[in-house]
């Protein structure tokens, strides 16, 4: 392999920039991922990923395919594979009508969109032991990236097998990028730690910085200036300029997204005063993910907890606890029964003994449909009858996007004013509830409505928030009770 990327170094025309580019090239992994900021060089190094194999003796064995998300994002991939390919390669031919490179020596590279999981059966069958997906995150979840697993193979026992991918931080699909790989990467590592998973192929991230494309800088010195000026927000900076995987970008509530005041201690449901409402609200799902929210809703009595003052504003709404039902991989469930999802809560507010007291709070209308097989019987009548209740929640036309302006404001109400005190209730979110803040403050836009989220998007804890959220919130004489 050295010997190859060596080949491409000496080219007068394109040359392997030390660090991320060369070490991307050499990657003995079976699954590796080139990542960082703009302007790296990524869709070169893909290219030239496969390029450094033509002519090694593989012929016709040596096949790859590399995807984009929609046709119309081909056309980079396509025009910087005309530009290397013609000169290192001036005997290959590239049909335009099937978007194929065919090379004098036999070897075959397709350059192919997948838009969504079932386009895997265009594929199936087939043998490429290249593949590779530019723009990663472009993907809402990893179901068309692991499905192709399948067709990285050869009949020929000596021809490499290799995933490659690329990709910048944000996107629909940044959240599950960012867990497959372990981003970010310890600072000034440019590969990262060999990740072994159970049932899964060895895999391992590297990563690119502006700095090391010096012909590119040399060139274009002006560049970064236009990176920063292109930027429509200070984390869709960090993303471009700095390749930062902390980061919220673009989304529905990013803007809004302040932790040091929205994050709050986690406190133990026991200890939420009698005055205050406590209540769940629930997103069904069984082949897709479950979500459970544990809510406490301020009477305007706050409590002292961890050092912090919690609902200080009477209508407050604090996430205390959460119950996400997946089975560890992005928008996958747990294929639950409505009756053991029933016992799974039951069993958690016996624990935090508020069983009986926690009120069933709004839920996705979906539950209350009656299985035509089974007159009478439903999701909400098998959760009933295991002790745990809920109230249909709002789901008339417009409310999806009359949700996502509530939660808007309850964000904005949770950060203090310019004489540093609030006046409306916000919405806070215990440490405790992991994904929550895994999925919610990224959440994207749909790009054709930006009104609305990207539905492709892991949004199950949002529609279920969304729900609570939506569900009135007048009370009436703090220290007596509330009116439900």
């Amino acid at each position: 392999m050295t010997g190859r990327v060596a080949y491409f170094i000496r080219s007068r025309s394109w040359i392997a920039n030390p660090g991320s580019q060369q070490a991307f090239l050499n990657c003995p992994v079976f699954e590796a991922i080139l990542e960082g900021s703009r302007g790296t060089g990524k869709t070169e190094a893909l290219l030239m990923s496969f390029a450094m194999y033509v002519g090694r003796g593989f012929g016709r064995s040596w096949r790859g395919i590399i995807f984009r998300r929609s046709f119309t994002e081909l056309s980079d991939l396509i025009e910087k594979s005309r530009r290397w390919f013609s000169e290192f390669f001036p005997q290959a031919t590239y049909n335009q009508g099937k978007h194929e490179w065919r090379f004098k020596t036999g070897e075959t590279l397709l350059l192919r969109y997948m838009g969504r999981p079932t386009d895997y059966w265009a594929y199936h069958g087939h043998e490429y032991p290249y593949m590779a997906f530019e723009e990663l995150t472009a993907w809402p979840s990893d179901e068309c990236f692991r499905r192709m697993f399948s067709c990285v193979r050869s009949s020929s026992k000596e021809v490499p097998r290799m995933v490659r991918a690329t990709t910048n931080p944000s996107g629909v699909g940044h959240n599950w990028v960012k867990a497959r790989y372990q981003l970010p990467l310890a600072p000034g590592h440019v590969v990262g730690p060999v990740i072994e998973t159970d049932g899964e192929p060895q895999r391992v991230s590297v990563r690119g910085r502006l700095e090391e494309n010096r012909i590119l800088l040399g060139a274009d010195p002006d560049y970064v200036d236009r990176i920063v000026a292109a930027a429509s927000s200070e984390s869709q900076r960090r993303a471009w300029r700095d390749g930062d995987w902390n980061i919220v970008d673009g989304g529905m509530f990013d803007d809004l997204w302040t932790p040091e005041f929205q994050i709050v201690p986690p406190v133990p449901p026991r200890e939420i005063p009698k005055t205050w409402r406590l209540d769940r609200s629930f997103d069904w799902g069984q082949s897709r993910p479950f979500s459970v929210g544990w809510w406490a809703q301020s009477s305007g009595e706050p409590i002292e907890w961890g050092g912090r003052k919690i609902g200080e504003v009477r209508g407050d709404l604090i996430r205390i606890q959460e119950w996400y039902g997946w089975n560890g991989k992005p928008n996958e469930g747990l294929k639950m029964t409505p009756r053991n999802v029933a016992r799974g809560i039951a069993e958690r507010e016996k624990a935090w003994e508020v069983f009986g007291r926690v009120r069933g709070g709004p839920a996705d209308g979906s539950i209350y449909n009656v299985d035509p097989r089974d007159p009478g019987a439903s999701i909400a009548g098998d959760m009933a009858a295991e002790g745990v209740s809920w109230e249909k929640a709002d789901k008339r036309a417009g409310s999806r996007k009359a949700g996502w302006a509530v939660i808007r404001q309850m964000l904005q109400e949770a950060i203090p004013g310019e004489r540093g005190f609030r006046e409306k209730p916000g919405l806070f979110i215990s440490e405790v509830c992991r994904h929550w803040l895994r999925t919610m403050p990224s959440l994207p836009r749909d790009e054709k409505d930006p009104d609305d989220v990207d539905t492709d998007a892991e949004d199950h804890i949002a529609d279920e928030t969304r729900y609570r959220c939506r569900r009135p919130r007048v009370m009436e004489k703090p220290q007596t009770h509330l009116i439900y």
